[in-house]
């Protein structure tokens, strides 16, 4: 049988395309998205038995379309007043070249599989219309064998029931429907969070145009809660600088009383909360636009490539941490390492100290960092855990000071000592106000 799919799709021009996306996403990083969407589609539809027409506006954007669909049979410059008159039009205009049956396919849909397609036809063969559903509630395809002007009649598209309206009235002339699998279009900064979800669950994502792109494409917050910080405000600097523009930094002032604030270098956004690492970070997350938190403590020391470091464990988990190193080559501070080290992989624990980073999606869905005067990290740890977050774990270490250990080795032993304790009388229910008494004595 002689069949055809239609690819209908605006030429992907900054600023005219994707736009709902924006703020999120730049103009010319919106027209790179969907060109990349245009190159997996192209994948898919040059692999099924079928020409493929190319149906497109405006006008000018034909060299660049050729580009991207060099086996195209036709380019088809998209005429008629609404989107259904458009639609309406490309099918009627192919079916009349004398082709069996015809599919047309939205280009918002990256996900679409040949065999997507292929049953698109063979469902063809026993009904008059076929559709692949969008979650949404509209639809990415439509096929039939004859024109039906039916079909885009009277539509709101972009409205939450389009393919109910559209079934209906088919249903009622005793036309027979048939569907393919549902997908999810991609239109705004959510959809974009929930393909990169499905990205860690379905690896092959990870290899297409869109996931390569997507992955490149996260953005980082860097949040660190600071106070009274003289001794390593600048330090800290120092590193950020080297980030800046790559990434977003938050620095969340929780009251210093000493010179922490003038310190600060221009450049750097500064906010002001009460005092508190757990206030501090989650006004800092309340205030980032990142797609990861990276939760910073000032006192650490970053490896030399964190963000890509982060976007590799991001890659396949949810949440994950650094692990940390200490510079001092005392016996019980590498016990310290590694004991610390090796309770993310056998007890899926993290602390703060640790660099914690996690998806933006998943840090508001736990809750964020519980209001404690203490263990507010511990804690979240633990739900996660509770959630079944698998947790990852960068290559390299974040070195941490280890200026609230004493220097010498049975007093370091004691503040390992009453930590792990401290720990476990949290476990047990003692009031976070007598941990945190205890932890102001041990440190």
């Amino acid at each position: 049988m002689k069949r055809a799919v239609i690819v209908f799709t605006r030429v992907p021009i900054p600023g005219q395309t994707k736009t709902r996306m924006m703020p999120y996403f730049s103009p010319e990083e919106c027209a790179k998205l969907h060109e990349n969407f245009l190159k997996d589609i192209a994948q898919e539809c040059e692999k099924v038995n079928a020409d493929i027409f190319v149906c497109y506006t405006p006008e000018k954007g034909k060299a660049y379309l050729e580009k991207l669909f060099r086996k195209a049979k036709e380019y088809i410059s998209q005429t008629g007043e609404g989107l259904g008159e458009r639609m309406y039009q490309a099918i009627e205009y192919v079916l009349e070249k004398g082709y069996d049956s015809c599919v047309l396919i939205g280009t918002d849909i990256p996900e679409l599989k040949c065999s997507d397609l292929e049953y698109a036809f063979r469902l063809l063969d026993v009904n008059d219309v076929v559709f692949g559903p969008t979650v949404d509630e509209g639809y990415y395809l439509v096929g039939m064998k004859r024109p039906v002007c039916e079909v885009f009649e009277k539509k709101t598209y972009g409205t939450g029931n389009v393919l109910e309206q559209t079934v209906q009235p088919l249903q009622e002339m005793g036309l027979t429907i048939g569907y393919v699998r549902r997908l999810q279009d991609m239109d705004d900064r959510d959809d974009i969070t929930a393909y990169r979800s499905r990205m860690r669950r379905q690896k092959l994502l990870q290899n297409t145009h869109t996931g390569r792109y997507l992955l490149k494409k996260q953005k980082i917050s860097i949040i660190v809660p600071i106070y009274n910080e003289e001794t390593t405000i600048e330090k800290l600097q120092e590193q950020l600088e080297n980030l800046q523009g790559k990434c977003e930094i938050i620095l969340v002032d929780g009251g210093s009383t000493d010179a922490t604030l003038s310190m600060i270098r221009p450049g750097f956004k500064v906010l002001h909360s009460e005092k508190g690492r757990a206030n501090q970070m989650n006004l800092g997350a309340k205030e980032s636009t990142g797609d990861i938190l990276f939760f910073l403590h000032s006192d650490s020391e970053l490896p030399k490539r964190p963000l890509e470091e982060i976007k590799a464990v991001i890659k396949d988990h949810e949440a994950g941490c650094f692990g940390i190193a200490f510079h001092s080559r005392q016996f019980f501070m590498w016990t310290c390492r590694v004991i610390s080290n090796h309770r993310i992989k056998d007890r899926k624990v993290m602390f703060g100290d640790q660099g914690i980073f996690i998806t933006r999606e998943l840090f508001f869905k736990a809750g964020m960092f519980p209001a404690l005067p203490i263990m507010e990290d511990y804690q979240f740890s633990l739900t996660l855990k509770e959630m079944g977050v698998k947790l990852g774990i960068a290559r390299h270490r974040i070195y941490t000071s280890d200026r609230r250990f004493p220097k010498k080795v049975i007093p370091q032993l004691k503040v390992m000592w009453k930590m792990n304790r401290l720990r476990k009388m949290y476990r047990d229910g003692v009031p976070i106000e007598t941990i945190s008494k205890l932890y102001k004595d041990v440190r």
